[in-house]
């Protein structure tokens, strides 16, 4: 082996005199590798604040901080991440996990000072304004010596190829159109437990959905509890705050998958479904649940109407130890939601599973019994310590055009083919309406015909003031509508109901639709009268909205009932009415319309009532 030389060390002597090569950042630009990752940016208008940055961080560099000017909304939280360099290893973990694609690095990794405060900013967006480029404060990193360049921001983004979450939900079981228009079976299967698990894995429990949902569920809670396969212990946490879980399972207006932090950039976890397959897999209710109500406090609350809002504030109510209730004039419970959802969208007996569990807690219902006529609401107050209003809309609205005498109204029609038999229908059907209950309407009387032609040629046609992507349905209504065959014939509006020699119907007169509100955008139909459509029809059915019959108070007291300027009851902070001792809920006071509002509702209620009942005690 040879030794090294003694002179070795004077080979340097020739660098004395050559100018050093210095990197002279940042006043001269040098481009970094394509490879490199720099500093985070953030787009603040993509970013939800969902903190999942946050939570998969090995090095705890990122935690979430309020934003004070920033207002939480549905889907969004007034939370934005704050990065500290002092931990941050640039794994780039962050930036698959982030849902929205919001947060990336960029290809910026020099950073100068001699404050270590800096080195722990709040990214934001790369939108080259100097004032939106990096919040201006200590902890941001030196706005001197980034604000008068042009960065090269291209690094490294998320890639849904490759991100740490699965965009595509698993796929629902569900009866093809061909199949489920010959019937009322149900036409979504629901999930076995295999796809349940796989579905409640991608959750990522940044609970943005939580925060959507009217009720304020646990949905991160009972999603885990699936994966984990313990249904018991989702449906406990399910309880906790919807005691219909097999109702919502089906219905639920779905607040929570639109906020879902995963719909941004794929489609949102199947909440719904989940809680679904959670009611669906428990047989036994009481059994699973070993549920025991509070000692009776010796208070009777008297609920009108067995809907969605009456039916939890009986369960709240029972589980306080009070006695709820019910009284409705339909033969079982669900209120509107039993007449009005079709079978193969609500089977009764998914109704009846969750109105039974409630009837063996304790809960008393009184079906078949129509306060006004076979009880007065005179005599509710006198009974009972207070009063819940449930009462849904159960009046269906009529266009009252000429000759519209003639037409089925929605309710009826609804109530009486789920309930009743015997209900006959043409083979010319027409609809007037665009909302849910039009399509319920319209796809119901397509089943009818099936069953009742089933070798004939028949056809069902809507019609509706909005325009095609206006109408007030559901995408999941109007494409499923559309699968089976109805036809829409949207912007034109019901001029007349035309007669034949026999007074039998033979059609619709319509009117294009010039615009729908005037310009207050108050609802004022206007139309072009020059031009006229006519669509033949044997049965037409109205489905352009319900409305809430009040009748059964007596006029003393309803000229007491204060209602808000869209003419829904004024309730307080407990719930309760401007009667004494009586409360309200569900569709008569809020403007959602749906089942997970009404519970809501519901909640308030219950918390409000406990309070007339203590201070009574107390007093």
């Amino acid at each position: 082996m040879a030794m090294p030389s003694i002179l070795g060390p004077f080979k340097t002597l020739r660098f004395l005199f050559e100018k050093p090569k210095t990197l002279r950042y940042p006043f001269e630009r040098k481009e970094p590798a394509l490879r490199y990752r720099g500093f985070h940016l953030n787009d603040w208008e993509k970013c939800t604040g969902c903190g999942n940055c946050a939570d998969i961080c090995p090095n705890q560099a990122i935690e979430m901080v309020e934003i004070p000017d920033m207002e939480a909304q549905p889907g969004q939280k007034n939370e934005r991440p704050r990065l500290d360099y002092g931990r941050c290893c640039f794994c780039g973990l962050c930036v698959d996990i982030c849902p929205p694609g919001s947060l990336r690095l960029s290809r910026d990794y020099f950073h100068i000072h001699f404050d270590t405060k800096t080195f722990t900013f709040i990214p934001k967006d790369e939108k080259t304004e100097k004032e939106k480029f990096l919040p201006p404060d200590k902890y941001s990193i030196l706005q001197a010596s980034l604000a008068h360049r042009k960065q090269d921001y291209e690094g490294f983004a998320s890639d849904l190829d490759f991100s740490l979450f699965e965009p595509e939900r698993i796929t629902m079981p569900e009866l093809g159109a061909e199949e489920r228009k010959m019937s009322f079976v149900e036409q979504v299967l629901g999930y076995d437990k295999e796809s349940a698990r796989k579905e409640a894995a991608r959750c990522l429990e940044c609970k943005l959905c939580e925060e959507a949902c009217p009720a304020h569920l646990k949905i991160s809670d009972y999603v885990r509890a699936i994966y984990e396969d313990k249904p018991a212990d989702s449906l406990k946490t399910i309880f906790k705050d919807n005691p219909i879980p097999a109702i919502c399972g089906r219905i639920c207006m779905k607040h929570c998958e639109t906020a879902c932090s995963l719909s941004i950039r794929g489609e949102p976890i199947a909440i719904r479904w989940l809680k679904r397959y959670v009611a669906d897999s428990i047989l036994d209710y009481k059994t699973a649940l070993e549920l025991s109500p509070a000692q009776p406090s010796g208070k009777k609350v008297a609920i009108i109407g067995a809907g969605p809002s009456g039916l939890a504030l009986a369960y709240f109510l029972t589980l306080q130890g009070h006695h709820a209730v019910v009284f409705d004039a339909f033969p079982g419970g669900g209120g509107m939601v039993r007449i009005g959802p079709p079978a193969y969208r609500l089977p009764l007996e998914s109704i009846d599973k969750d109105v039974n569990h409630m009837a063996s807690l304790g809960v008393e219902f009184n079906f078949n019994t129509r306060v006004g006529s076979d009880i007065s609401f005179e005599d509710i107050m006198k009974k009972y310590d207070a009063v819940y209003l449930a009462i849904g809309t159960s009046q269906s609205r009529s266009t009252k055009v000429k000759n519209a005498d003639k037409c089925m109204l929605a309710l009826d029609f609804l109530r009486k083919s789920k309930l009743e038999s015997g209900v006959v229908v043409g083979k010319k059907i027409v609809v007037i309406g665009g909302g849910n209950v039009a399509m319920d309407v319209a796809r119901t009387g397509l089943r009818l015909q099936k069953m009742q032609y089933p070798d004939e040629p028949t056809e069902i046609k809507t019609v509706c003031l909005e325009n095609g992507d206006e109408m007030p349905a559901s995408e999941d209504e109007i494409r499923e509508s559309k699968e089976e065959g109805i036809a829409f014939n949207p912007a034109w509006g019901p001029k007349e109901v035309r007669l034949d020699d026999g007074g039998n119907i033979a059609g619709l007169l319509c009117m294009k639709v010039k615009s729908v509100f005037d310009g207050q955008g108050r609802f004022s139909p206007s139309f072009y009268e020059d031009q006229e459509l006519f669509l033949e029809a044997d049965t037409i059915i109205e489905a352009i909205g319900q409305a809430p019959d009040f009748s059964f108070i007596p006029q003393n007291l309803m000229s007491t009932l204060e209602f808000t300027p869209r003419r829904k009851v004024k309730v307080d902070e407990n719930g309760q009415t401007t009667i004494t001792r009586v409360f309200a809920g569900g569709d008569i006071v809020n403007i959602n319309l749906d089942a997970v509002t009404a519970i809501a509702d519901a909640k308030v209620a219950a918390e409000g009532i406990g309070k007339i009942f203590s201070k009574k005690t107390s007093g």
